[in-house]
Parts: C-alpha cells; structure tokens; sequence
C-alpha cells in the first residue's frame, strides 16, 4: 500500500450545488459520471457526492490535495454491471500516481444519515 485517503461529503451541499448551477456537474464531473448522474433519479444527490467524496479520498491517498494539479473531473468514478464503484483515472491522475509508485486505486463508498463516504487505496 502507498496510499490511504478518506473523505466524509454532506449530500444536501452537493444537492444545493447541483440545484444552484448546471456549471457545478460540468466543472467537478465527467461526462460519464453525468451520464451516470441522469439515470439515478431521486438519489442523483447521494450519488454525486459519494463520487465528489471518492475523488477527494483519492487526492488524499495520493498525498496532493487540490494544489497537486490534478482536476476533480480528471478523477472519474465509474461503476460495473453489479454496481460496484472503481477509478477512471484521467492522463494526469495515472501520471502521478505512477510517479508515487502506484498501479492500482481502490474504492469504496457508502451513505448513510446525510453524508456520503469514500475510502481510497492505493497500491
């Protein structure tokens, strides 16, 4: 393991963000993530901030944070046949994680009572 990142989101900022300006899915999210985002209907805002959290977790486990170069939308979040949650990783994101040694993120997420979580490893 190089790398450990946890984030906690709450769902109703990520639903005012959503209902405060289209700009905000564009700006954070891919466009498969948004696509993904359509489909979920009444839980759109538990989803997206599950995904919001996950790309933070990641930027944790990677050691940067926001100030490493690497944009939200460069971290995607994409989810299987069976629902279950993985990295789509941008140019930039695999670049530094292979710069830190890595070769594979795993994710989990979860929400529960208003906030959603994820947990990211890095190996």
């Amino acid at each position: 393991m190089i790398g450990l990142g946890i984030d906690l989101c709450e769902i109703a900022r990520i639903d005012n963000a959503i209902q405060k300006s289209d700009g905000f899915l564009q700006r954070y999210f891919t466009a498969e993530e948004r696509s993904y985002l359509e489909g979920r209907g009444q839980m759109v805002a538990q989803s997206a901030a599950a995904m919001f959290a996950a790309k933070e977790a990641f930027l944790k486990a990677l050691g940067t944070g926001l100030s490493g170069g690497i944009g939200m939308a460069e971290i995607g979040v994409v989810h299987d046949e069976l629902g279950c949650p993985s990295f789509a990783l941008g140019h930039k994101a695999c670049s530094k994680l292979a710069e830190k040694g890595g070769s594979m993120a795993h994710l989990s997420l979860t929400h529960d009572a208003g906030v959603a979580a994820a947990v990211c490893i890095l190996e």
